[in-house]
């Protein structure tokens, strides 16, 4: 333990153990444009990328003239389920990571995401990471403020009874990385060369102590 840089790891998810953006956003570029909103899908990835839909109703609304509605909302998340059902994959080399990582910490990682539970847990399951992450989950929308607000990393720290200042943050958005700073941890932005994810000069910009391009890096740096 005291050769440990820090008293433990929290995961975000989307992005950072799975490969889900491209799928999510891909069907949010859809149904914007059934909407009346046209985006590509670059352009859809540079606006939502770590952001709950939900929190960007006004956005929404005013780019489709349309009310954001539960309705809406429900169809979104059961239409982006079934994509992730059918087509997710874990990071390339995440699973390595973390089964080193859990090791290395002896159990003491969760994952913080700023997505519905259901969809977090999904994404675990299909990706085989559930055995890894069960019972420290935890997500932005049972919580007071959603990411960049530090809510999701303050709860998920003081649940393994630590400090989240003793703490390193593995994120890959610009949002994702100051919730983790407004926590008061270390955070490591993930920042490879496929799209979905932040570069690596915003992420230093918002507060990333460390930037790394490939999961096999990810051990070492916390060891």
């Amino acid at each position: 333990m005291a050769l440990l840089k820090f008293d433990a790891v929290l995961f975000d998810c989307d992005g950072v153990l799975v490969d889900s953006e491209p799928i999510t956003n891909g069907v949010l570029r859809d149904m914007l444009e059934e909407a009346g909103w046209q985006l590509s899908s670059a352009e859809c990835m540079r606006l939502f990328i770590g952001k709950a839909v939900k929190d960007q109703a006004a956005l929404i609304e005013a780019n489709t003239g349309r009310p954001l509605t539960e309705e809406w909302l429900h169809e979104f998340r059961g239409r982006r389920n079934e994509g992730l059902a059918e087509g997710l994959l874990p990071i390339r080399g995440v699973l390595e990571a973390v089964a080193q990582i859990d090791a290395l910490y002896q159990g003491r990682i969760a994952c913080a995401s700023g997505a519905d539970r259901f969809k977090v847990e999904l994404q675990l399951e299909k990706c085989g990471l559930m055995p890894y992450f069960k019972g420290r989950i935890f997500s932005d929308h049972e919580l007071p403020r959603s990411k960049p607000a530090p809510d999701v990393y303050l709860a998920a720290a003081a649940a393994l009874g630590v400090d989240a200042k003793r703490c390193a943050v593995v994120e890959d958005t610009v949002t994702g990385v100051m919730s983790g700073v407004a926590a008061g941890a270390t955070v490591f932005g993930y920042s490879p060369a496929e799209t979905g994810h932040d570069t690596p000069g915003a992420l230093t910009k918002a507060g990333a102590a460390r930037i790394f391009t490939d999961m096999k890096e990810l051990a070492a740096l916390l060891s």
